[in-house]
């Protein structure tokens, strides 16, 4: 039977988390890096057999008791609970049939009224529904994509519009893995994915990671075709009534 995704889910959290953090001893031969499944079995509170199961794809209705367990033995961040209980199947995420829901007028007039910072609305899959002047000014270089992981892995652009373009790779897809649960049934997931499947030879790689981040701040070195090489302070935020959406606020670092 093929692993499913809270398998490999598990598989990857439990190579992160070395003995030491557990408070267990590291002696001994170990044959894969992190925790053995024994271990796990054993600070989870379930048995082997069971745990086996689950990272075997052979169960996959864990209950809410044993993924609060899982989620202490492996130390989880908020966001990779998020992520555990979606896989579980214990987490809202927007139906098969569900549309895109308008960005909220009140939030596209006050990003209108911001002439010093831009700002750009994701979806759950991190299609780009809204800019404002200032980030159309600021990706200027991207009309042939509104999605920012196209933009980052697929653009001819990208690689060195994102001057860390390596991290910056590696943090857009953990976002997407955050975000994507609210959009685990669409069909525009799973045409992205098929896309970027096919013709991006890094999004395999680092889609098998699991890693999962949620986007919050960070500071951005770009190089705008125009003007060079900027600073970028950015800020996300969630869009109140409209799961899965993102908000994400650019302003160039020293800006008055």
């Amino acid at each position: 039977m093929p692993r499913t995704e809270l398998g490999e889910f598990l598989m990857t959290r439990r190579a992160k988390v070395t003995p030491e953090a557990v408070g267990m001893p590291a002696a001994g031969d170990r044959r894969v890096p992190g925790l053995r499944r024994d271990e796990v079995a054993t600070l989870a509170g379930v048995s082997v057999d069971y745990y086996r199961r689950l990272e075997q794809g052979k169960e996959a209705r864990p209950s809410k008791v044993v993924l609060s367990g899982l989620c202490q033995a492996l130390r989880m961040t908020e966001a990779e609970e998020r992520h555990l209980y979606a896989l579980a199947g214990m987490a809202r995420r927007l139906g098969e049939e569900a549309t895109i829901q308008p960005v909220p007028t009140e939030l596209l007039n006050l990003m209108d009224s911001w002439s010093d910072s831009g700002a750009i609305v994701l979806d759950p899959v991190l299609d780009v529904l809204a800019m404002n002047a200032r980030a159309q000014e600021l990706f200027a270089g991207f009309e042939e994509t509104a999605n920012l992981l196209e933009m980052v892995l697929l653009a001819p652009e990208g690689r060195r519009f994102f001057v860390e373009w390596e991290a910056s790779a590696e943090a857009t897809v953990a976002n997407l893995r955050d975000s994507a649960d609210f959009a685990v049934a669409s069909a525009r997931l799973r045409e992205l994915l098929d896309r970027l499947e096919a013709e991006s030879p890094e999004f395999p790689g680092l889609w098998a990671r699991h890693d999962v981040r949620p986007k919050t701040h960070e500071t951005k070195v770009l190089r705008h075709p125009a003007r060079g090489l900027l600073s970028i302070d950015f800020h996300a935020f969630h869009v109140a009534g409209v799961p899965g959406y993102q908000l994400l606020v650019y302003r160039e670092k020293g800006a008055g």
